[in-house]
Formats: structure tokens, sequence, C-alpha cells
């Protein structure tokens, strides 16, 4: 089972957009999940994990959410769990 994190700034308003990631994840893969975390932060973080390792992070593959991006790692990491 995987966990994911979803780190994001709170200052910067970074808020619904995690809301959204984690939707989708939890709509995506339900009880596949072991959790889907909020974590706030500040200094305009966005950076979603999981089981520690970088899945998307904000900066580093671009300014604007990629949840196809986000879901796709998500399944291949799932898959090559089974």
């Amino acid at each position: 089972m995987t966990s994911v994190e979803i780190k994001y700034c709170v200052p910067c308003g970074l808020l619904n957009p995690a809301i959204e990631t984690q939707t989708r994840l939890l709509n995506e893969f339900g009880q596949e999940l072991d959790s889907v975390t909020l974590i706030p932060g500040h200094g305009g973080v966005f950076i979603v994990t999981a089981d520690g390792e970088t899945i998307w992070e904000k900066g580093v593959h671009g300014a604007d959410l990629d949840l196809e991006l986000i879901v796709d790692a998500i399944n291949d990491r799932l898959l090559s769990e089974a």
C-alpha cells in the first residue's frame, strides 16, 4: 500500500489545489492507498510524495498543477506493488 503526502503553502493560497489533488487521488484509487495527507507549509511549496519519493514538485515540474502526471505516477507505483 502507498501513503501520499501533499505539502502546500498556506500563505500562497495553495490549500484548494492540495484538496483537489487529495480528492482526485481518493476518487481514483480509494482504498488502494493507505493515506493521502495534507501538510501545511510556507515558502511557495507544493510537493506531492508517495512513500517519501517526490512525485510532483512546483517549480521542478512546472508552475501549473499536473494532476494527470500525479495520478499516472501513483497508478504506476500501485501496479508495481501488485
